[in-house]
């Protein structure tokens, strides 16, 4: 019992230890530059291709959306005929 304990204690160190040691790059400056440039495109078009098919996926799910909701509406409230 005390050994598995003293090992689980050494792992828990040794991924402590290891993440410390990692150094990342300050891409904030960057990014900021980036955004802050003025030339014509919207922010939220800014982020490249990513930001882009992000925003038109949502324009087509929302369109679509949008004309189904109107669709259920129409067939919910026009009544069947009856022969």
């Amino acid at each position: 019992m005390l050994w598995n304990l003293l090992s689980l204690h050494q792992i828990t160190k040794r991924t402590i230890s290891t993440a410390l040691r990692r150094q990342f790059e300050n891409k904030v400056p960057a990014k900021q530059k980036l955004f802050q440039e003025d030339n014509g495109i919207p922010v939220h078009l800014k982020g490249r291709i990513a930001d882009a098919l992000l925003y038109r996926a949502t324009m087509v799910l929302t369109v679509g959306g949008t004309a189904c909701a109107i669709y259920q509406l129409a067939v919910v409230s026009l009544p069947k005929k009856q022969d």
